[in-house]
Order: C-alpha cells, then structure tokens, then sequence
C-alpha cells in the first residue's frame, strides 16, 4: 500500500473561524497535529456570512464553477467561489456560495435572522440544512478535481460531511477521477437528530444526484440518512471507543433511532478514538492566554491563582465585564467553600433536567458549598434553574449565566472545584479534559466517552440517570474536599497527568493515521450497498 501524503478534512466548524461544538476542536487540533508531523493537510468548510475574510487574513482562489443542486421539479445550479489561508501548516479552502453568505450561524438562525424573517427562529435549525452540507461536500470534490489534486484520504466530520464518500463512489466523473481516494467519517454524535436525515426521498434523489438504489438503500426510519450512506463507502469511527460499543452492543442506541445496530446488520463495525486536547492551550500557569488575572499550578498544588480568578467572577458585572452571557442569582465570595460548577448546553441529553432537581434537593440539606453553571438551550430547563440561583433561601450561592462567553467560561473552570457532567449519553465530552487541566475535579455519569474519568482516580463517577445517583456522587465529592483534602490533591495530579499521558493530540492523531490505512486499504469502493429488492432491505457486497 503507498504511504499516505495529504489528507482532506471536511467539516462546517474551525476553531478560530467557526465556532460551535466540539467539531470545531477537532477539526483544528487534528489538522493542526497532522501537518506538524509532516501530512499535507488541506480544511474544506464554508465562509459564512458572520465571518470577515480580510479580518481572517483569506485570499482569494481562482477557481469560480457551478454546481448541480436540483430540486425534485427543478434542474438548477449554483455558483461557488474559494478563498484560502495557510495557518499553522494547514491549508484552509473556504467555499464562497449565497447559501453560506446569508447564514449568520453554524447551524441555528441568529436573533438578527428572525427580525429580518420572523420565519428563522432564533436558535431553530437553517431550514437548508441538507442543501448547505451537500453543497460543501460537491464543492470539496469538485475544487480537488479542478485543481488536480487526489487526496489519499477524505475526512468527513459528522452528518454534515458523511454522504461525500457515496458522492465520490458514484457520481460519474468523481467516481473515475477519485478512484484512488479513500474515506474515513468521523461521526460526533449519533444521537435522533444529528444524523442530517431527508424524509424527501424525491428531493434526496435530485439534489444528491445519486441512484435511486442508493438512496432507497439507506432509509433509517423512514428518511435518507447521510450516516448510513457514508458507512457503506468508508471507514466509520465515533469519538471514544465506549460510545462506539454503547451504539452496537447496549440499548442506548435507541437514542439514535437504532443507526448502531443497522451498521452492524449490514456487517460495518464502528471504531472508536477518543477525542484529545492540547494541554498547553489550557495551562492555567499561563493565564494570559486564557484571559484570566492570575497564575496558578494544580499539579505542584498551587492553587493561589484559583481563589483570584474565583473573587474576580463573584464581582463581575452583567453586562458590563461580560457581554456574552446574562446572569440570573449571584455567588458571594466564599473561599472556603467549595464551588461545583457547570458548563454545557442546557438539555436533556446533557443531563441538565435530572442536575436541577439534584441540586434543588442537595442545596436544601447542604448550606456550605456554591453553584455556578453557564449554558444556554431548553427553556423549561434553564427557567427551572435561573428560579433555583433566585431562589431567596439560596441568596449568594448559585449564580446561573445564561448564553456563552468564552472567556467566562474559563473563569468558570479556573475557579471551580468540582466540575459537572451529568449526560444522558455522551460521545466524548471535551469540557471535561479543559476541567481536569485547570484543577476542577470532574463529577460525571460513567456513559460514552465519559468513562476516561475513572472514580476516586481522576474524578467522581455515577451509573444511573437519576438525580438521586448524582446527588450521591456529589456527596462523596464535597466529603473529600472537607475531610480528605489530601486525596483531592492526588486526583487533581492524577487527572493532569493522566491527560498529557495518554489523551495530546499528537498521540490521538496516531490513531487516527491507523484508520487513515484501514481506509486505504478498501480503495476502490470494495463496500458498496445494493439494494435487496427481492427481500426489501440492503445489504452489503465486500
């Protein structure tokens, strides 16, 4: 097999440019880890209209061609155009079209959105989603071949990337020109409404361009599933190995309409890499980096700087010092006692429902700790925790910030003592690594990629989904941290150097570079779906 050269990531987020969850981290810290070890690496993703090309530092490319997007009824084009950068070792080619231009969000409508049409409701997905992400895998396939360039390997990050390797195998031309390319899909979050599905069949087959076979192939519940499409053509990974198992093995795959076990049906296993991080990008000794006022060392325990940054977040002001969130409660400073805090999306699958109401409990019966969460995302479930921080029984102790704030948050994760990650499911979780390097003890739900955190070693764990099963966790937790501040100490230490052992990036990409082989190997398209028609399902020809 010839040794891998370049390698293409396609994906809707960059951190740096645009900024939404943890593909963002990924995309960048991979891409980032790869050219520094010497891969041509080359970042296909849109340039949206939040996004200043000349405040980025992007160029223009040559290229200017159209593309097919038809609709069922309507054969149509639209043009696209690039522009690029060279950062840190990566080629960034971002694609200029009308459809990413007029988007002020990643994936959600913008409050200035809904007043230009009260249609797009703020936080409610782009009603173009499918078209935005095929859009960007043809423009992808077609800059390559404009270009002349044959990537070794595409990587397509989640649903938004996942049908480029269907695309590649079999649109005629792409299916020629890229017969040496191989795939790899990395899938974030396999959960009922991440996979980018179309119930539109009609519209699916027009857009796409691909056979109906293909289309009717790949039917999960009822809609064309980009996941599912993907799978057949490329080599298929989740974000932790646990999730990877948890989807093909356990019941939880019911939370992703059974897309786990239609891969294995079809004889396709997932693979499992959990997620790294860059532990210079959070070392709170180099608080200048992270917007914070003073340095500290958990390691060497050292935790001076801790209680300065935790002074300096009971004093702000809202909005004055921090614009991007808003602050219901307030939190008085209290050294001495410990501080649990949150930073996630406000959501059942994170969990945040069953934190309410263990909270509400533990704060009634237990009057010497604090609370300091910031997320945004369910009404219900943010209102319910904005009335626990107001509550008057509660005044000084629980201050709720409502939005998101990069540097906040990492005022949240320098202060804090106990860091809170109660998930339903979890394909990774990435808040929980920026926690352990700043000294922030994690107490988290043993489900997905969550069980790196390994209980009394490097953090506090729980099994079931109750809020009575955290509220024991929290228990043990601040027991520790009252009675045994020795042993805290020694899970502090544990967990950092737990993460600079085993989760850089620079060893992660190694895995990475595995399946990268692994993909090379079933070049060209030695897993392709057919479809069944005797029997009326797919199956699989190796």
């Amino acid at each position: 097999m010839r040794p891998i050269k370049s390698v293409w990531l396609i994906t809707r987020e960059y951190r740096g440019f645009a900024d939404a969850g943890g593909v963002k981290d990924v995309s960048r810290d991979l891409s980032e880890a790869l050219a520094g070890s010497g891969y041509s690496v080359t970042v296909v993703m849109p340039l949206y209209g939040f996004m200043d090309p000349e405040t980025l530092g992007l160029e223009s490319l040559e290229p200017v061609f159209e593309v097919d997007m038809n609709y069922s009824s309507e054969e149509r084009r639209e043009q696209i155009g690039f522009c690029f950068r060279q950062l840190n070792g990566v080629r960034l080619v971002l694609v200029r079209a009308e459809r990413f231009s007029e988007k002020m969000g990643v994936y959600t409508y913008t409050e200035s959105e809904e007043i230009l049409n009260p249609d797009h409701k703020m936080g409610t997905g782009h009603y173009d989603y499918f078209a935005m992400n095929l859009l960007l895998q043809k423009a992808a396939l077609g800059f390559a071949a404009y270009t002349g360039e044959r990537p070794d390997v595409f990587h397509c990050q989640d649903g938004h990337a996942a049908l480029l390797p269907a695309l590649m195998r079999e649109l005629e031309g792409f299916r020629q020109y890229f017969s040496a390319s191989s795939a790899l899909v990395t899938i974030h979050n396999a959960g009922t409404g991440y996979h980018q599905e179309v119930g539109d069949l009609a519209f699916a087959r027009a857009v796409t361009g691909l056979p109906l076979r293909v289309i009717l192939s790949n039917l999960l519940n009822g809609a064309f599933d980009p996941l599912l499409a993907g799978a057949a053509y490329a080599v298929v990974n989740t974000v932790s190995e646990n999730y990877a198992k948890e989807l093909q093995e356990t019941e939880l795959d019911a939370l992703t309409g059974w897309f786990g076990h239609a891969l294995k049906d079809r004889g396709i296993s997932l693979m499992g890499i959990t997620n790294g991080i860059n532990p210079d990008a959070y070392d709170p000794r180099k608080p200048e980096k992270l917007g914070l006022p003073a340095a500290f060392d958990p390691e060497q325990g050292d935790l001076r700087g801790k209680t300065v940054c935790r002074k300096r977040l009971c004093s702000m002001k809202f909005p004055a010092d921090r614009d991007g969130a808003r602050k219901c409660g307030r939190l008085d400073f209290r050294p001495d006692q410990p501080l649990v805090t949150v930073i996630s999306r406000i959501t059942e699958q994170k969990g945040l429902d069953v934190l309410a109401v263990a909270l509400e409990e533990l704060m009634a019966v237990d009057d010497e700790f604090q609370v300091a969460l910031l997320g945004s995302g369910n009404e219900d479930i943010s209102r319910q925790l904005a009335c626990l921080a107001e509550d008057p029984g509660f005044d000084g102790r629980m201050a709720v910030y409502e939005g998101y704030d990069p540097v906040l948050a990492n005022y949240i994760y320098a202060s804090g003592d106990f860091f809170v990650v109660p998930s339903r499911y979890e394909p990774c979780g990435l808040t929980d690594f920026i926690a352990q390097l700043m000294g922030n003890v994690p107490v988290v739900r043993a489900t997905g990629g969550l069980v790196k955190v390994k209980d009394g070693f490097n953090g506090f764990t729980y099994r079931e989904h109750t809020p009575e099963a955290l509220s024991e966790a929290l228990v043990r937790a601040l027991e520790v941290y009252r009675k045994r501040p020795g042993v805290l100490g020694e899970i502090r230490v544990n967990a950092i150097r737990n993460i600079r052992k085993n989760y850089t990036w620079d060893r992660v990409m190694e895995k990475y570079v595995s399946l990268y082989r692994k993909a090379m190997e079933t070049v060209p398209g030695q897993r392709a779906v057919i479809e069944s028609v005797g029997m009326g399902r797919s199956g699989i020809v190796r």
